[in-house]
């Protein structure tokens, strides 16, 4: 087990590797979808805030950056014009299991309540990135997803209290930013493509 204080180098692992899709973003190599973009913005500082509430520590600061890089890449996308707001039913689900989870925490004060909301509707939000990464892989930055993972895994050996609202999210952030990373940087969309077609 690490010590807590590793909490801090993962933090800024991750955040410089979304330096990486940021400057990609408004170079116009990268074309995020601001909604969904938007939803992984809000739904981390929703489990952040949870975790707040229950004290959880410096480990909260890695759903927090999982937060605030998505927030300057979504603010990046408006400066590049080849990125979109695309509204569709799944950005609909999500954003109202975001605050779904935000009533039920306020209604029921259980903050984990929040954290499993906020991973669903994240987890949702990542499904039309997932798709876009495996058919369309360079359209996107695989070092943004590894420096995540990466983040996470430290995060998961630093935990020393295994609890729900200390595991929960960092667990899910590694698990998708491990699908996300393969899928673009092994480009397995088109690999399969090639190996059925």
């Amino acid at each position: 087990m690490l010590d807590e204080k590793f909490i801090i180098l993962a933090a800024t692992i991750n955040f410089f590797g979304a330096i990486g899709y940021l400057i990609s973003t408004l170079k116009g190599k990268t074309k995020p979808n601001r909604v969904t973009w938007l939803l992984w913005s809000i739904a981390p500082m929703l489990a952040f805030s949870a975790q707040l509430k229950q004290h959880v520590g410096l480990i909260s600061l890695t759903t927090f950056i999982a937060g605030f890089n998505p927030m300057m890449i979504l603010l990046a996308s408006f400066i590049n014009k080849k990125s979109e707001w695309k509204i569709g039913k799944l950005d609909i689900i999500c954003g109202t299991l975001s605050l779904l989870g935000l009533i039920l925490w306020q209604v029921t004060k259980i903050p984990n309540l929040a954290i499993a909301f906020a991973i669903m509707a994240d987890g949702l939000a990542a499904t039309p990135k997932i798709v876009k990464s495996y058919t369309n892989p360079e359209t996107e930055n695989a070092i943004a997803y590894f420096t995540a993972g990466i983040s996470s895994i430290i995060a998961i050996l630093t935990i020393k209290t295994w609890r729900f609202e200390n595991f929960g999210f960092p667990f899910y952030l590694f698990s998708v930013t491990f699908i996300l990373y393969v899928l673009i940087q092994f480009k397995l969309g088109k690999k399969f493509k090639k190996i059925l077609g």
